[in-house]
């Protein structure tokens, strides 16, 4: 099997994402059945990689098909060198990011990566004129030219989904509609036997309101809402249920009985699944035309420059991207064959 290019966006230039990505790939297995490509600069790699210049050659590259095996990789996306100055986010470091970002999905949605992999950034710092998203996942639908996306959080088999992402939690509500919870729901059934290879799988859907409603009491979104989708969904063929209480879900292991959770909003999902999953968790975009994925933190920028921080939720999201692209492909060659 070819191959798989892996892009990378180095994020803000001044938090932890030229860390995570030099400890990533350090070793050679990290490198083998993979070309690994980042945008950013060399310089900015270079405080992180005093004494790995043997078991980590870089390769300065222009193009993608420029790549060579076993290196890393880097294209250059800026025409000034970024000063670095770790912990200090800065309108230089979030224009390195945007320019970093636009790059590798420019290649992303040419074919000319199989999959982008991207460092965290500090979006309150990211030019609005070149970034005007809530976060990567709404950028990426956009510029992939998608219906729709789900934001899906992955630990092994601990998978949870958003209907809603980014939003203030007084519009919430609104943006719970039957349409939308189909919607994800049909994303999330296909991107698991796809991209990650269940075969039957089972979704529990959460409930909007405390204890799911309480039968009308506390809220009417369940009824009006929430089960009416479930229900088409059934009828589709998808294999949901619920919607259960967010509240005792966890507590009583229940996520074991399921390939994934749909949450409604973004706290009511992520919140647990850090909880259990922090430091190895992957951001994964579901039904997208092409894979990504990214680390389940932040830019961390209290620990960036010391040599601190853990490559771990990094390199789980390269392994995920690369797992969902084999999937892919075996998927192609079999429609291909018949």
């Amino acid at each position: 099997m070819e191959k798989i290019r892996i892009g990378i966006s180095i994020g803000d230039t001044n938090g932890i994402g030229p860390e995570i990505i030099i400890k990533a790939f350090e070793g050679p297995e990290r490198r083998s059945g993979m070309v690994a490509i980042v945008y950013g600069e060399v310089p900015l790699l270079k405080p992180f990689y005093k004494g790995r210049e043997q078991v980590l050659p870089i390769c300065e590259i222009e193009r993608p098909e420029q790549a060579k095996d076993h290196y890393l990789n880097v294209i250059s996306c800026w025409p000034e060198p970024v000063q670095y100055q770790p912990g200090l986010p800065s309108a230089e470091s979030g224009l390195a990011a945007a320019l970093s970002l636009e790059a590798a999905v420019d290649d992303l949605r040419l074919g000319h990566i199989d999959a982008l992999v991207t460092a965290p950034i500090n979006k309150a710092n990211m030019p609005r004129d070149r970034f005007p998203f809530p976060g990567h996942t709404e950028m990426l639908t956009e510029r992939l030219e998608a219906d729709q996306s789900l934001m899906l959080l992955v630990n092994q088999g601990l998978r949870v989904g958003l209907v809603s992402n980014h939003l203030p939690v007084s519009e919430v509500a609104a943006a719970v509609t039957q349409e939308t919870i189909l919607a994800k729901l049909t994303i999330m059934d296909a991107s698991l036997r796809r991209d990650f290879g269940c075969t039957e799988p089972h979704i529990a859907v959460f409930g909007l309101n405390p204890h799911a409603g309480d039968n009308g009491l506390l809220g009417k979104e369940e009824q009006t809402t929430i089960i009416p989708a479930i229900e088409e969904a059934r009828q589709r063929g998808i294999h949901a249920s619920g919607p259960y209480p967010a509240d005792g879900f966890f507590g009583t292991g229940a996520q074991k009985n399921f390939d994934a959770i749909l949450a409604m909003y973004h706290d009511q999902g992520l919140v647990p699944f850090k909880a259990l999953s922090f430091g190895k968790g992957v951001n994964f975009t579901a039904g997208l035309p092409a894979v990504r994925s990214s680390p389940d933190h932040g830019t961390a920028f209290d620990i960036a420059g010391k040599n601190m921080a853990d490559p771990a939720s990094f390199k789980q999201a390269i392994d995920v991207a690369i797992d969902a692209v084999k999937r892919r492909r075996v998927e192609l060659a079999r429609a291909g064959r018949n």
